[in-house]
């Protein structure tokens, strides 16, 4: 997956599913990387990565 596609997949579930998405994206990569399917898990690494970028820090 291109950088963009990452981006632009990150942002729509954001905007879809809100801070739920980061971790459904996490629980991805770990399904996925216990079936073996590494780079699969890679790419949603990637895209849990981006959401938390685009979140921004926590804030008190």
């Amino acid at each position: 997956m291109r950088e963009i596609e990452i981006h632009d997949y990150a942002r729509q579930l954001l905007e879809a599913h809100g801070a739920k998405a980061i971790a459904e994206a996490a629980q991805n990569a770990i399904d996925l990387e216990r079936n073996g399917d590494v780079d699969l898990a890679k790419a949603w690494r990637r895209i849990e990565y981006a959401m938390k970028l685009m979140r921004g820090p926590h804030q008190s």
